[in-house]
């Protein structure tokens, strides 16, 4: 019965939502998050999407009178460091924990009067919990550990290319450019991108440079950034740096895959000792125990 409580909420928080908000609130939800659909998607954006409706309109202008600004501030650089900015502000997160703070007990509710579902007084404090902690610790925070590692693998390919472009006689700006051109779209080049608009509305390269940091906030990209803003004030050659960069870059990402590769190999102790190691005492053992029992045996004499 619990588990079909489990399929039933799923299904009812789906075609609810579907059947209470209308067509044109559906087309303003997907052009808000148009602008960000492919990473807003794979990172399962379905429950922001069907309950931005509800929380826009009675709980953002709540959430704005609040007090809360270091919350802000919290959110702000989560959501910054997540790729969102175009897709949600501060207050619309906060909205959207709270609406599913009080959206998840109201469709168990909904469950236990409608389809007479004996739903355990447990779910309903335990549902709470998931929505106070999904949109910003278990969504947004997958969002930003996948952004970072996919900026991770990108930076030694678009180092090496800006690079390339600064040796062939392109200045730094140029060959970011020429780079946000040709390479294929990924979390680095939309933050190379967001930089060069930075520049053009009036920051300066280091601003613009810094501010890139704060939103990717992994230790390459603060490393890169702090090298090239002192070369950029030295006057030194920004080729040779950047030729620096990407093999001090690749060294970094070669000893990470060393680590990686040595915490793997601890953690598949734990189960060859609970699984592998037992089945071959079996093996081994079992036939010399099995032919003990069998000689001291009674009822064979």
């Amino acid at each position: 019965m619990i588990n079909f409580a489990y399929i039933a909420l799923g299904l009812a928080v789906y075609f609810m939502v579907r059947t209470v908000f209308s067509d044109e609130e559906h087309r303003s939800a997907g052009k808000a998050l148009g602008n960000y659909r492919t990473s807003a998607s794979d990172a399962g954006n379905m429950i922001l999407k069907y309950a931005r409706p509800f929380f826009s309109r009675y709980l953002v202008p709540i959430v704005e009178d609040l007090k809360i600004d270091d919350t802000r501030k919290i959110m702000k650089k989560k959501i910054a460091s997540a790729g969102l900015t175009d897709v949600l502000t501060p207050d619309e997160l906060y909205s959207f924990k709270l609406s599913l703070i009080i959206g998840f007990p109201v469709f168990l509710i909904f469950m236990k009067i409608a389809w007479e579902v004996d739903v355990p007084l447990y779910m309903f404090p335990i549902m709470m919990i998931i929505g106070y902690f999904y949109p910003d610790k278990l969504w947004l925070s997958s969002v930003i550990t996948r952004r970072q590692e996919d900026v991770r693998r990108a930076m030694p390919f678009v180092v090496d290319l800006l690079a390339l472009s600064t040796e062939a006689g392109l200045d730094f700006m140029g060959a970011i450019g020429k780079v946000v051109e040709k390479a294929k779209p990924s979390p680095l080049i939309q933050e190379l991108e967001t930089l060069l608009k930075e520049i053009k509305i009036g920051a300066s390269r280091a601003e613009a440079m810094r501010s890139m940091a704060w939103r990717i906030d992994i230790m390459e990209v603060n490393s890169f950034v702090a090298v090239l803003i002192s070369a950029d004030e030295m006057g030194a050659s920004i080729g040779k740096i950047l030729r620096q960069q990407s093999e001090q870059i690749r060294h970094q990402r070669f000893i990470r895959a060393e680590k990686a590769g040595a915490k793997a190999t601890q953690m598949i102790l734990i189960p060859m000792m609970l699984f592998i190691m037992p089945a071959i005492f079996i093996i081994i053992f079992g036939p010399f125990i099995l032919g003990m029992n069998a000689e001291g045996d009674p009822t064979d004499m």
